[in-house]
């Protein structure tokens, strides 16, 4: 029997987020390829006071229906804070609570898009948003990035080429998977181009505050003139991920239709978790806990760095990230990493990544991949690194043409 699925499901087209961790690889295995922050750093025993405390506090409304966008107290906080940090005026009224970063991608993807729609990534892009959005059914193209961050004159030629682009989607802080910073000149003259071409900006950034050197650099929306960016972010990362609570700041009629949107999906905050967190972030000092995890994570960024120079061939390049969880690697063109990670490097070497195809939306990129240093140890980095070398290496002679042999 056949059921009949809506086409946007179309089963034969994998998800950008399916097959991306291997398993059952033994107990020696090092993984590069999860974006997951370091269990050790977790605020354990402040997350359990602030919890024991909500439940205290809320009673047995805490456990009641509450509105479905998100804990006022918590919203406040998080108004103050972007306002200080990241040069958005905005008030609780333009923050959404979600369930997580991913559930703000969905909700602002069915709030623009319809199918057909033009969406400009960057390339190469989050794979999580590209999951998100894949189930609107949009029309891609994909701009690429540069030092700096996006091409932007490759980004006006794709406009002039699509008018009618709906939505552009950009994490502009050590970007997930390049690591790569988008520099303020470039915010600003995105902005200008969103008011020109008549598109949305969906900037999302859960990593602006795990930078290694100097501070953060002003936000895209703070040089927003005409509601047209929504700044999107997440908890994952900078506390812990199993509570499962992102944000978003958004105005006007992008934020009355987010809010639409999170009716169909939620009806109800998830207020234990959301009272929790508010608790937290008024008992504990959130920025002494990032200062603690940019030490340990630029530890991790360094040990990685050394490795790649010690082991890496000399054929790759690597990008030069100064915060995030993320380094990027570029290998000769014929080199395949989708085949390397499931021929050579899960099953011989024991040691993953993910590939540079899992951040396209054509999957057309296949001699790049991602790795993370954020949930392995300084010793697992190195032994990684080393087991990855040699497969690059062998990778790398295995794709070179076999000289003709005239005779």
């Amino acid at each position: 029997m056949t059921i009949r699925l809506a086409k946007r499901v179309n089963l034969a087209v994998p998800s950008a987020m399916s097959g991306l961790y291997p398993t059952n690889l033994g107990a020696d295995a090092i993984a590069f390829a999860a974006g997951q922050p370091k269990e050790q750093c977790f605020p354990t025993a402040e997350m359990k006071r602030a919890i024991d405390q909500a439940m205290s506090q809320g009673g047995q409304h805490l456990f009641q229906y509450h509105d479905v966008l998100g804990d006022p107290e918590l919203r406040a906080q998080l108004a103050a804070r972007i306002a200080r940090t990241g040069g958005v005026s905005a008030t609780q009224d333009n923050v959404v609570l979600t369930v997580g970063g991913q559930q703000g991608l969905e909700v602002i993807a069915k709030t623009v898009l319809n199918p057909g729609d033009d969406v400009i990534v960057e390339g190469p892009c989050y794979f999580g948003a590209l999951g998100a959005f894949d189930l609107c059914e949009p029309t891609y193209h994909t701009v690429p990035l540069q030092a700096d961050g996006v091409d932007l004159d490759q980004l006006e030629a794709t406009l002039k080429q699509y008018p009618e682009t709906k939505l552009f989607y950009t994490v502009p802080d050590y970007q997930n998977p390049t690591g790569v910073t988008m520099s303020v000149a470039k915010r600003q003259r995105l902005v200008a181009l969103a008011n020109q071409y008549d598109f949305v900006i969906l900037e999302d950034s859960p990593y602006r505050d795990l930078g290694y050197t100097g501070t953060p650099l002003p936000t895209i929306k703070h040089f927003d003139t005409q509601g047209r960016v929504v700044f999107l972010s997440s908890f994952s990362k900078i506390l812990v991920p199993g509570l499962r609570v992102g944000w978003l700041v958004a105005d006007g009629d992008l934020l009355a239709g987010i809010q639409k949107m999170l009716l169909a999906s939620n009806l109800g905050a998830a207020s234990v978790v959301q009272a929790a967190l508010a608790n937290y972030m008024k008992e504990n000092d959130l920025d002494a806990h990032l200062a603690n995890l940019r030490t340990h994570y630029r530890e991790q960024h360094d040990a990685m760095l050394e490795a790649i120079q010690k082991y890496v061939p000399d054929a790759v390049t690597v990008t030069h990230p100064t915060g995030g969880f993320y380094y990027w690697v570029t290998l000769p063109q014929g080199v395949d990493t989708t085949a390397v990670l499931a021929n050579i490097a899960a099953p011989q070497a024991h040691v993953t990544y993910i590939p540079s195809a899992n951040f396209y939306p054509q999957h057309d990129v296949h001699n790049g991949l991602r790795l993370s240093y954020s949930g392995v140890t300084s010793a697992q980095i190195d032994v990684g690194m080393r087991r990855l070398g040699r497969v690059l290496e062998t990778a790398i002679k295995r794709a070179q043409p076999v000289p003709e042999v005239k005779l």
